[in-house]
């Protein structure tokens, strides 16, 4: 059943009951969606022509409950029975209603529309580009039009989707279980029904998509034994308001104690980011998880697994005339060691821990073009790789660095044991059936996917570890299919946001969700193209504009902010630098 009208209730018992959130609370960092309105779920109307018609029947849509039972009023008693909601979702946007053909009692209409993307079984969206173009037919049925014909699947406008789903959650893990990794999903869920549907998806597993580049502590044997209460034994308005949530679980009983802290920690993120409220008694076999948890875990006691939970506040470091330096109250300092006395970067990072250092620069024999080299912030750089051109280099959480290099291949650099560093080719196959260069390549701070731009377009891909060793960049996905092709430069605004800007005079710097359903554009009304590269830290985004590097605060609104200059940043062969 859907959740409509108490979306409101959601909404204040979230913020009367639950935790209150810190910086690395997983509750402060969720992105769930309760602001859904009531979805006006239209009815058929006498007398109406068809064309209205159908747009009412696409608003009816959205509206799930009893196989969308609210759809079948406008078709034929026939077609009711014949149409199969179930073969696929599709979200659509700035729709258009044509008549092919239309007698007095038979009408053939044209629906086009932008596609937005598809919502697969478990819920999970994907990003589609180009136009959906589909027919149906219409007949009188006792002087009323009917829908007689229609292709099987649901087609849903944009704007009524989100009147009636809303987005939630799912956590699970990064190859290495030291954090977590989120993978969005819309429901349509009643809001004393949510916790039961968010363990029952945690047990089912991440989307398809995902699988691969992710683990999970909910092996193909755990299932509840029971259903779930608050912590008093109450079974009714689990999840909502005060009172916790208590859960007993079967097939765990083989994992260790750091394995069932993992498993706490999905359970805990993924219920607290939808808003509901703990403690979270968790059993297995009817005994605590974990002894030390008896009397229920809180979200502080999983704070650990916070993908931006490892980050170093290293400040602010830049590029300047071809030197690596650090920005400091009195203006650019360089950093020590080789790279703060170099004339020849042209691009750096640094890892997220601070003590790393990866940069781009010109190679000392010109004909080879540029190499990379890595070290320890402040010491001697080793060479990593060389190339005709790079990308800005990234930091994986594993410590390796990755780079696109030429435009055709991607590598990853790891330090063994030795200090020397080790390149090795990073398959990206299914990327290379994009066509053209990839020119950007930045690793979500969780590490489990990328960010490419390639031929000026943007493509989130996974980071998936081989059986036999490696890696490969899988299923890349286009997202910002409308910005037209033009983009330049993007950066992960931790696990979930991409920041972007484009080449075109007077495109303002674009914030998306990774999976591209939603997006915004930032104010530009003082910056001055064109943009050439944008650098997002979580307090900060930094873009290059035609004088220099300009800052803007992440958490300001966007009527009331401007950008300013960063001193010591303004003119040419300045490049912001930051850790990712």
């Amino acid at each position: 059943m859907l959740l409509t009208a108490l979306a409101a209730i959601l909404m204040v018992a979230v913020s009367a009951c639950a935790e209150l959130p810190t910086s690395s609370s997983p509750q402060a960092l969720g992105t769930v969606q309760r602001d859904v309105g009531a979805a006006d779920v239209p009815t058929p109307t006498p007398g109406k022509e068809p064309d209205l018609l159908v747009r009412d029947f696409l608003k009816a849509s959205s509206e799930p409950g009893g196989r969308h039972s609210a759809a079948r009023k406008f078709l034929t008693p026939a077609a009711a029975k014949t149409w199969d909601d179930t073969t696929s979702t599709s979200i659509i946007d700035k729709i258009d209603v044509f008549f092919d053909s239309r007698s007095a009692d038979e009408a053939t209409l044209l629906i086009s529309a932008a596609k937005v993307g598809r919502l697969d079984d478990s819920g999970s969206f994907r990003a589609e580009e180009g136009t959906l173009e589909t027919r149906v037919s219409m007949v009188r049925v006792d002087g009323e039009w009917r829908i007689d014909r229609l292709p099987d699947g649901v087609i849903i406008d944009r704007s009524q989707f989100l009147n009636s789903y809303h987005q939630v959650q799912l956590y699970f893990l990064n190859p290495a279980g030291t954090m977590v990794v989120t993978d969005p999903r819309w429901l349509t869920v009643r809001v004393e029904e949510l916790a039961a549907q968010l363990i029952s998806m945690l047990i089912d597993g991440p989307n398809q998509l995902l699988e691969e580049s992710v683990t999970t502590r909910f092996g193909p044997n755990v299932h509840l034994r029971s259903t779930l209460t608050k912590l008093d034994g109450r079974d009714s308005n689990v999840g909502v308001g005060i009172g916790g949530v208590k859960m007993d679980f079967q097939g765990i009983g083989g994992l260790g104690p750091r394995e069932r802290q993992q498993f706490a920690a999905q359970i805990i993120w993924t219920l607290s980011s939808a808003g509901v409220a703990g403690p979270y008694e968790i059993l297995a076999d009817g005994a605590p998880l974990d002894p030390a948890h008896a009397d229920g875990y809180t979200t502080a006691d999983v704070a650990e697994f916070d993908p931006s939970g490892g980050a170093t506040d290293v400040g602010l470091h830049a590029v300047v005339d071809g030197a690596l330096v650090a920005m400091t109250d009195s203006g650019p300092v360089p950093v020590p060691g080789p790279l703060g006395s170099a004339t020849g970067v042209i691009d750096a990072s640094l890892a997220r821990d601070g003590r790393h250092v990866a940069a781009v620069q010109t190679a000392k024999a010109p004909a080879t073009g540029v190499e990379l080299v890595v070290g320890q912030y402040g010491a001697a750089t080793d060479v990593a790789a060389v190339g005709p051109w790079m990308t800005e280099p990234t930091w994986a959480p594993d410590g390796s660095t990755w780079v696109a290099v030429g435009g055709d291949s991607v590598q990853r650099i790891s330090v063994g044991s030795n200090g020397e560093p080790t390149a090795e080719q990073v398959d990206i196959a299914d990327v290379t059936k994009i066509g053209g260069d990839i020119t950007a390549l930045r690793l979500s701070q969780d590490g489990v996917r990328a960010a490419l731009i390639v031929d000026g377009r943007v493509f989130v891909a996974y980071v998936t570890p081989r059986e036999k060793g490696g890696y490969a960049l899988t299923s890349p996905s286009a997202i910002g299919s409308s910005l037209s092709g033009d983009a330049v430069s993007l950066d992960w605004g931790g696990s979930e946001e991409i920041g972007l800007v484009r080449s075109t005079p007077d495109a303002p710097p674009v914030i998306m969700s990774f999976d591209g359903f939603s997006m915004h554009a930032m104010s530009s009304r003082n910056l001055a193209p064109p943009l050439t590269m944008i650098q997002m830290t979580p307090d900060d985004v930094y873009v290059v504009d035609s004088r220099g590097v300009m800052r803007r605060s992440r958490s300001a609104g966007e009527d009331s902010q401007y950008w300013r200059e960063v001193p010591g940043l303004m003119g040419d062969k300045r490049v912001p630098v930051v850790p990712g």
